[in-house]
């Protein structure tokens, strides 16, 4: 465990961009968890006497179109679209890695068909695809989930079964094949942990799309469905006044998103830092 934390330690104190990408993910997941209790207004509760006020002491970020306060919304907004993110990752993550590390590692026809299923969804474009489920399932939080894992499977698949296939006769496997281990066993145990540094990266890339996914759905009306607070809804509702000088109702969540996405992809390089096994030393 002293280990663990000494080596975190120092791959941070390496790469402070990383040490910064960090702090700025603990604050966003801190938010998810506390937020709702110190946000200081209800996010659904609308006043049309201070309806579209800019930032002041009162309103930090304002007041959107309905006299809703907007600091509050996007604060309630975080856990939405950051549950959505994590649940659509998981999915997409733990399914992608068993079929690929099966297809990499045995080969033949499971090679070939969990290929094709993976360039099948590849062929389409992928926020579209998302679009027609959702837009087939219904507009609902757990068919947003489930849209944004299916267009994200074939990238763990990819990765999975590349690293799996280049590494299936390497010398540490034929060892532990050759004292008496199942082929389980050695994708769980001696496979799936050298794998892990690219995956990693892979997971943080993709937790930055999921966001952007799900806040894209709900820009074009096919997301979250209003009055929910979610960042997508509001840029959306706010990129109608911007032309007539009411910037705050849609710059305040998209700079939300714009830094949440940003801080996802420069979480990869720390990671995969963090996990490899080579760099323990």
């Amino acid at each position: 465990m002293n280990q663990t934390l000494k080596h975190v330690r120092y791959v941070m104190s390496e790469n402070l961009i990383t040490f910064g990408a960090f702090l700025l993910f603990l604050g966003f997941v801190l938010l998810a968890f506390i937020g709702p209790s110190v946000a200081p207004y209800d996010p659904l509760a609308s006043d049309t006497a201070i309806a579209m006020q800019a930032p002041s002491l009162a309103h930090w970020f304002g007041t959107d179109q309905l006299g809703r306060d907007i600091l509050s919304r996007i604060i309630f907004a975080t856990r939405l679209d950051f549950g959505i993110a994590v649940a659509a990752v998981a999915v997409s993550f733990v399914l992608g890695s068993v079929f690929g590390c099966i297809a990499g590692y045995f080969g033949g026809w499971i090679d070939r068909l969990v290929g094709r299923v993976a360039d099948t969804i590849m062929a389409f474009p992928l926020f579209v695809l998302a679009m027609g489920i959702v837009a087939a399932l219904g507009n609902t939080v757990s068919n947003i989930i489930i849209a944004t894992a299916i267009i994200n499977l074939p990238f763990y698949i990819r990765v999975s079964r590349t690293e799996i296939n280049v590494r299936r006769h390497a010398g540490f496997v034929e060892a532990a094949r050759l004292s008496g281990n199942s082929d389980a066993r050695i994708l769980a145990l001696h496979l799936f942990p050298n794998i892990l540094p690219p995956m990693m990266v892979q997971i943080s890339l993709n937790m930055g799309w999921a966001i952007l996914n799900a806040a894209g759905l709900s820009f074009i009306g096919l997301g979250v469905r209003p009055p929910t607070p979610e960042w997508g809804i509001m840029v959306a509702e706010g990129a109608t006044y911007i032309i007539s000088g009411e910037w705050w109702v849609a710059l305040f969540p998209g700079a939300v998103l714009m830094l949440a996405v940003f801080c996802f992809n420069l979480l990869g390089d720390g990671l995969r830092d963090i996990i490899d096994p080579r760099r323990r030393t």
